[in-house]
């Protein structure tokens, strides 16, 4: 287990932080440090071609797509410079980390030349299809229906919890295309482009203020018949494959992040003397434990070399971080005091710390609630039978 990095690989973390924060200093400083996805949208745009230019959208990609060939090391030194020079969060984010690693792996040539340049170049934004409103995290029970007709896909039903669909270019959907299918087989992997009649994308107002979120319906959307990942009926493997990415590099650098959220509830608490409650320094000496701990089992989790096998770590890693997340947003408005229930700002905008107690809300519910989460633990890691299912 690799708990450290060479004098190399230190010299590229310097090179990364030394290029981003001079970003965040001139030409992008008004981007710097904003906590929504949704804020300056056509700015972060702007960001994301930027990096592309100079080929640090995709460091982990071969150079030949539009990346750098970087180590794992080093992609995990660029997540956390990243977070650590207060870069808001990728906008395409979901075509970097989800869309084009599942094309790497599973995709044919022509879609590789399709896609993959342009998502390493900003160009090119994708949203996620999967969740439906009877089909949160059981993914096996969608209902959104995909059949073949004059050489394209016809999809017809509706998304939900689709994040930044409304700022995206193409959308990658699970549809069940065989009829009378159930649970995970008859589903089909598709690459949808968005702007077209049959897609209607309707914003979810959050507690934040903020819309990140959205219904996204289909009533004879179409896509080319050579639009699906893999063959037909292959798409809960390839969904599979693409959850796995999901708890990637990008977890090191989400963990910077909320460094940077404990960071400013300690400074809080200093400034407003919450930090002389015993019981307040006790949860925040908890926290800083539990962030600790977080980095060893990410950085175990990442080093794992031998992927035939169910990695326990990686089941229980959401789990720990939503929890922990969830609970520092808690502690954060606790801090606070009264003073976190109001804010100075017009339409409903929140600054660091409320925000995150009310973003932490949906964070043990998202890309697999806890109790989920559990029974995967259970069934998978621990070789525990499996809970009665209706599709059995």
């Amino acid at each position: 287990m690799k708990l450290g990095f060479s004098p190399q690989e230190e010299l590229f973390r310097a090179e990364c932080a030394d290029w981003l924060t001079a970003q965040m200093a001139g030409e992008f400083a008004d981007i710097k440090g904003i906590a929504s996805l949704t804020e300056k949208a056509e700015r972060r745009k702007e960001w994301e071609q930027h990096l592309g230019v100079h080929k640090w959208s995709c460091i982990g990609w071969p150079p030949e797509w539009g990346g750098r060939g970087a180590s794992l090391a080093e992609q995990v030194i660029f997540a956390e410079e990243y977070a650590r020079a207060g870069v808001p969060g990728r906008v395409n984010h979901i075509g970097v980390e989800l869309a084009g690693p599942t094309l790497l792996a599973f995709g044919t040539e022509e879609q590789k030349k399709r896609f993959l340049p342009d998502i390493a170049a900003g160009k090119t934004i994708f949203c996620q299809g999967f969740s439906e409103p009877n089909a949160g995290s059981d993914l096996a029970s969608v209902r959104t229906k995909a059949r073949l007709e004059d050489g394209h896909w016809v999809v017809n039903g509706q998304k939900i919890w689709t994040s930044l669909a409304h700022i995206s270019d193409w959308i990658f959907v699970i549809a069940r295309s065989e009829e009378g299918s159930k649970g995970p087989k008859g589903l089909t992997f598709l690459m949808m482009k968005i702007d077209q009649p049959g897609i209607d994308i309707r914003p979810i107002k959050q507690i934040n203020g903020d819309a990140e979120f959205n219904e996204t319906f289909f009533t004879d959307a179409t896509c080319p018949s050579d639009s699906l990942i893999g063959t037909v009926g292959e798409g809960w493997k390839i969904a599979m494959g693409l959850l796995a990415f999901e708890r990637g590099v990008s977890t090191l650098g989400q963990q910077m992040a909320f460094r940077n959220e404990l960071d400013s509830l300690i400074a809080a608490a200093k400034r407003n003397g919450a930090a002389n409650d015993p019981l307040i320094r006790q949860r925040i000496a908890k926290a800083e434990i539990g962030l600790r701990l977080m980095r060893f089992g990410a950085l175990r989790m990442l080093s794992n070399s031998d992927h035939s096998k169910v990695d326990g770590a990686a089941l229980t890693y959401k789990i720990q971080w939503a929890t922990w997340r969830r609970n520092l947003g808690e502690l954060a408005m606790d801090v606070l005091g009264q003073m976190g229930e109001v804010t100075n700002t017009v339409g409903y905008e929140w600054e660091l710390l409320p925000n995150l107690f009310l973003y932490s809300r949906a964070d043990t519910i998202y890309g697999g609630t806890n109790q989920i989460q559990r029974n995967m633990i259970a069934e998978r890691a621990l070789g525990m039978p499996r809970e009665p299912r209706g599709d059995a």
